[in-house]
Order: structure tokens, then sequence, then C-alpha cells
């Protein structure tokens, strides 16, 4: 919303007014045409064709959460981009991999870390994690008119729960209902994939490293089989984006970092194409 100075050069009574927490009710009641499910799209048969995020994995260790993603976008069968970025802070303790329709999700991280910042300023105070889980629902559901058109976004959500003192991943579907994963999760169409490769690797008392190693193992089990999503890209130096959340908050690998990673699993896999191997017993 612009600010009308013409006349008076003062804010509109909206922006002087004292009102809700939640940006997203202010935006609803005073220009609800600027929320992604609000606004009227023309009619269309089919669903509609637009670059599509892909693979997001989470995994837990003890004392924080990964959060990473592969970096290919398709529409259809084409690859619309190689380097997209799909994992996002959200705050200082939590963050956002998105996988869906790119540009929607894109949009709706942004009003995200609005509406968690305009909370902040409002109330004094962070939202729990938990309450952060539920505002990022209630946007998703918003969003159910698009997604019935085929635009859908389904990201997953994780951070640094300080009042718990751990790490926690929550996954969504297109309706906004909201589910908290134990240890492992994915999102995204090599999801499967994926999560078959945490389910035989994970472990309670992973470390940080390992949990870093783990879901770039992960992202490259989801590429070998799933043609969306995109493996380590010597040639082109594209690496998954992995990021660490721990008490003393956000991080996200430098590309240094995630290349050694990669590379490391990358050499070990020309001796082992199908990756590491989980015991029998």
């Amino acid at each position: 919303m612009e600010a009308n100075t013409r006349s008076t050069g003062r804010l509109p009574a909206a922006f002087l007014t004292p009102g809700s927490s939640s940006f997203m009710d202010f935006l609803s009641d005073h220009q609800p045409e600027m929320l992604p499910g609000k606004r009227q799209l023309p009619p269309t048969q089919g669903a509609t064709e637009a670059p599509h995020g892909t693979t997001i994995v989470g995994v837990t260790f003890p004392g924080g959460v990964v959060l990473a993603g592969d970096r290919r976008a398709t529409m259809g069968n084409v690859i619309a981009q190689r380097d997209i970025e799909k994992v996002f802070p959200a705050d200082e303790y939590s963050a956002v991999g998105i996988a869906g329709t790119a540009g929607l999700a894109v949009e709706m991280v942004k009003l995200f870390q609005l509406e968690l910042e305009h909370f902040e300023k409002v109330e004094g105070a962070q939202l729990s994690l938990e309450g952060k889980a539920n505002r990022l629902s209630t946007m998703i559901r918003s969003n159910l008119g698009m997604a019935m058109q085929g635009l859908a976004v389904v990201p997953l959500f994780a951070g640094f729960d300080v009042d718990r003192g751990k790490g926690r991943i929550f996954s969504y579907d297109v309706t906004g209902g909201r589910s908290e994963e134990h240890g492992y999760a994915a999102t995204g169409s090599g999801s499967i994939f994926a999560r078959g490769a945490m389910k035989k690797l994970y472990h309670r008392d992973l470390s940080e490293a390992d949990a870093t190693t783990l879901v770039i193992q992960a992202l490259y089990d989801a590429a070998d089989d799933d043609s969306a999503t995109g493996g380590p890209d010597v040639a082109r130096r594209i690496y998954p984006i992995v990021t660490v959340i721990t008490e003393d908050g956000f991080r996200r690998l430098t590309e240094e970092e995630a290349a050694e990673i990669a590379r490391s699993i990358l050499a070990r896999r020309l001796e082992q194409p199908d990756g590491p191997r989980a015991e029998l017993l």
C-alpha cells in the first residue's frame, strides 16, 4: 500500500490505527488484492504451466535442524532454471524450503517474513515456533483456490524451538494441513526417494556435520531417480543450498562448504553408485 502524501503529507489512517499483529489481516482489511490468494485469475483450461521447485529435505540433530534443497526448477519436461534458490530464512531461528509453483512460493515466503517481522514489532516479542508454523498453515490455506488450478505451494518449515531447546520440522499439504515430522522429512517431486534414503541413514545422535552430509546424500538419491530434481552440478559449480539452525540462529553453508561435501560424496559414489549401505540388523 502506498502512502498518500499529495495533500496532507501524512500516512493513511490505516497505518495509524492500532490493529491486529498479523500483517495478513492488515492487508485483508485494507488492500486484499495484494494477497496472492485474493487475486482473480483469468479462466483457463487445464493446469497452468509455470516453473516448479522440486525437492526439499530436513533433518534434526541434537542441538538443531538442517534444511536443504536442490537447485533445479522445471516446467513440464523442460529444465526452467538450474540454480534457483529454494531455502530462505523466515527469521533468526527458522527457515522455509519451497516446493511447488516457484513464483508464488517465493512471494509467499516474502509475505511470511513480513508476517513474522510485523508481529515482533507490534507485540515486542517473537512468535513461538509453533505459532510460526500455524501462521504459515493459514497462508497456504488462503492459496487453495490457486492450488486447485495447478498453482500449488507446499513448503517445508523448520526451526530451532528456543522454548524446548531443539530443532523441529513441519510439513504441509495444499489445504494448509500441518504435521510435525520427527527426525527427518521431505517434500516435492523427489521426496519419496529422498525420504527413503534418509530412512536408512538417519539416527538420533547425528552430529551437525553428519546431518549436513545426510541431506546432500538424500538429494543425490532423489536426483538419481527423479528427473525434476537436480543433483550437484560440478561443471557449473552449482551445489545444493544447505542451512543449519541452532540456538545460535540461522546459518547457510557457504558455497565452498557445500561443494566440499558434495565432491566427497561424488568421489565415494564412483565406487558405490547407489550410495552408502545401511546395516541389515
